[in-house]
């Protein structure tokens, strides 16, 4: 490659200084002539119905220019459905806003102002009053687990004999609850919405897909696609938060068009907290039980989550355990419960971040009761082909990822006794954690051009919601078309460029990466055809001997039969140290090893970031995410981030990020497996049972907050609780 090409450290950020230097201009940022400003309303009851709003005195105010509820709303085309047969409800989906009367949760959207400032529009907001009817109301999973429903077809799954790990000579049965936790990305959600023409429209939006979020807004406004154009061409996070059209989003649209100006509308941080979804709160249980050697003999896993009472959210926690490990007879059953409150969404690592807390918490209990080390377990149990479909992996290097960890960790330190290692005063341990995730390639279409100055313009779709999809990219073609990376301009955000799915389910280097390999080597080719040789082609000589200003080509790229031979899974393990002090009960995360086995890294650099992303995230679930609702009144009580806690500098320990970085030969092209959710998924889990070793005292409910220690004593450590 050439000199200034990528070195083996990777390629540094493509639009970093763009970010750090405040250039990047994310949705909230752009200001279309004429533009106005909305503002919600939201319902202070948790379930019933409207009576009335009274908006007059928000009319009155000053540069009001509407104020709009379900009374006055203009027609919502794709809410109207057909009648339903009578006596039964009308069919579960997503919420329709401004719909009818009804109130489904605390904080339901009610109303929108529009004003001419931000300032008048938050004001007038407050003017707004609504007269309720009441209805007795549910939101806590804990008191309504007796009316669980199976969660779809898949709810329940059987594998060999059901409850054979009751028949083993070494048995547990353990509860795990993590609670709800929310989507709080650094940047706000926001849209700015523009009517061109009565049928055309413009968003600026904050969406992790504009090709998904153009078909969601078509569908409920009932006009065509291609006459909405969606951008979002930087997104400051998201992880599941922007992956639907969400409420505030359909608000500001009928807004624009009631007004006929553009209307930007952005959540305060305390509406984040209802209003674009959240990890469910959620019960599980799980027996497992082995021989006295070590090896499975069943696992039963049940659990149940929580809904809202219009849609029903099922995210299948209890999938881990029938992939994760070889075990002969495994039975799941996977259930919801409906409660008035707003539907939960995908947050990152989704279901099985939640479900290995459980399972691997499990399995650390079982290696104590085996009296055998936690990696030497998983190793006796290791699957060599996938234990659910039978098919052999794609790609599996895990027993690789453990012995990485383990050395770089320090994990012979790390005493099987519990609470019998102390340093300065407080209580040392390890634990360890394992993370699986389906691999995933969607399809996806990239436009490639050469231009005759011998830049590359590439153009796809996608959306970059952080992780560094652009950078990825950008490595991919560079490698390909053997020129400087500064050379190439990525185009992406911008719903007029050709296909590709929504970032989210680890997949985007696996997808687009693929499309810009194509289009990047059939570019290629057809420059060497142009000049009559196959060796390294001169781009600009090439097109100045033809005088052409340019060469492009548009190619699409989609997994071919390999995805249906191979069970196709990225892998990752999560050791982590931690000092627990017994008087307080304050842990301090001291150390974090993860390693990850997700084929070849295309960008290292953004690839670590990945890593310790995730490892942040799942120490913030371990030790302090926690949505707390008042159930006498269904309403949250810490809405804002100095009640929610989640991780900040001070707690956030060292962090090695490692990658056995060996390719999977029949995924795709690069050999790349996704990373975004390994990172996070079995975090929770080693955390939790480095507590354990520190401390003697098993959490299963998160998060382990010093309460749950609080005074704990050697004499009681050693015995464990």
């Amino acid at each position: 490659m050439k000199d200034s090409a990528i070195n083996k450290e990777g390629l540094s950020r493509i639009d970093g200084r763009l970010k750090v230097t405040g250039a990047a201009r994310y949705s909230a940022e752009y200001t279309p002539a004429g533009m106005v400003y909305g503002v919600l309303v939201g319902s202070t009851i948790t379930k019933g119905s409207i009576r009335s709003i009274d908006t007059k005195a928000a009319e009155k105010a000053p540069g009001v220019l509407a104020v709009i509820s379900h009374f006055n709303c203009p027609k919502i085309p794709g809410y109207q459905i057909a009648s339903t047969e009578a006596g039964k409800p009308e069919p579960k989906g997503t919420y329709k806003l401004f719909y009818n009367n009804k109130i489904l949760f605390n904080g339901q959207p009610i109303a929108v102002v529009v004003a001419d400032t931000f300032e008048r529009a938050l004001f007038a907001a407050t003017l707004v009053k609504a007269q309720y009817t009441s209805q007795a109301y549910q939101t806590s999973l804990k008191n309504n687990t007796a009316s669980a429903f199976a969660a779809g077809e898949n709810g329940e799954s059987k594998r060999g004999t059901v409850a054979a790990w009751k028949t083993a000579p070494v048995k547990l049965e353990q509860e795990y609850v993590i609670p709800s936790e929310v989507h709080n990305p650094m940047e706000l959600h926001s849209i700015i919405a523009h009517w061109d023409a009565e049928d055309k429209l413009t968003v600026w939006d904050k969406t992790q897909g504009v090709k998904d979020t153009q078909d969601g807004i078509a569908n409920i406004f009932k006009i065509p696609k291609e006459n909405i154009q969606v951008n979002s061409k930087f997104v400051g996070g998201a992880f599941g938060s922007a992956l639907q059209v969400w409420p505030h989003e359909v608000a500001a649209i009928i807004a624009a068009r009631v007004v006929k100006r553009p209307v930007k509308l952005m959540l305060g941080r305390a509406d984040m907290f209802t209003s674009v979804g959240y990890r469910p709160h959620t019960w599980q249980k799980i027996g497992i039980g082995a021989t006295e050697d070590g090896k499975l003999v069943g696992i039963s896993h049940e659990a149940i989550g929580q809904t809202s009472t219009y849609e029903d959210f099922n995210e299948e926690p209890v999938s881990v355990s029938r992939s994760t490990y070889a075990c002969p007879n495994v039975n799941t059953n996977y259930k919801l419960t409906a409660l008035d409150i707003g539907s939960p969404t995908w947050m990152r690592g989704p279901g099985e971040a939640t479900g290995a807390f459980a399972l691997e918490s499990a399995l650390d209990e079982l290696s104590y009761a085996l009296n055998i080390d936690p990696i030497e377990l998983r190793l006796k149990n290791y699957a060599e082909t996938d234990p659910e479909s039978g098919k052999p992996f794609s790609s599996k290097y895990l027993n690789e990822a453990y012995k990485m960890g383990a050395d770089h960790i320090g994990w012979t330190d790390r005493s099987p006794k519990p609470a019998s290692v102390t340093k300065d005063g407080w209580l040392i341990g390890y634990g360890m954690g394992g993370g699986m995730f389906g691999a995933y390639r969607d399809q996806a279409t990239c436009r490639a051009v050469m231009i005759a100055d011998g830049t590359l313009l590439l153009q796809t779709a996608v959306s970059d919601i952080g992780p560094g999809t652009g950078t990825a990219m950008v490595s991919i073609a560079a490698e390909i078309m053997d020129i400087p990376a500064g050379k190439i301009r990525f185009e992406m955000g911008d719903s007029s460029l050709p296909y590709a799915p929504s970032q989210g389910g680890s997949s985007i280097t696996a997808t687009v990466g693929s499309a810009v390999n194509d289009a990047c080597k059939e570019l290629k080719e057809k420059f060497s055809q142009l000049a009559g040789n196959t060796e390294t082609p001169d781009y600009t000589k090439i097109l100045k001997d033809h005088n052409l200003s340019k060469l492009e080509v548009t190619t699409a790229s989609k997994g071919g039969d390999n995805m249906n031979k191979y069970a196709m899974y990225s892998w990752s393990v999560h050791f982590v140290k931690v000092c627990v002090h017994p008087t307080t009960g304050v842990v301090k995360v001291d150390k974090v090893v993860c390693v990850a086995d997700s084929g070849h890294i295309v960008s290292p650099k953004t690839a670590r970031s990945q890593i310790v992303g995730g490892a942040i995230g799942g120490i913030g679930m371990a030790l302090m995410e926690e949505v707390i609702i008042d159930h006498r009144y269904g309403k949250l009580v810490n809405n804002n981030f100095a009640d929610y806690h989640i991780p900040v500098n001070a707690d956030i320990p060292q962090i090695e990020a490692l990658f056995i970085n060996k390719p999977d030969p029949y995924i795709n092209p690069m050999g790349a497996k996704g990373m975004g959710e390994i990172a996070l998924i079995g975090m929770a889990g080693a955390v939790a049972n480095a507590v354990y070793n520190a401390t003697g005292k098993r959490i299963r409910q998160l998060p382990i907050t010093p309460d749950k220690l609080i005074g704990i004593n050697q004499s009681a450590m050693v015995n464990g609780s």
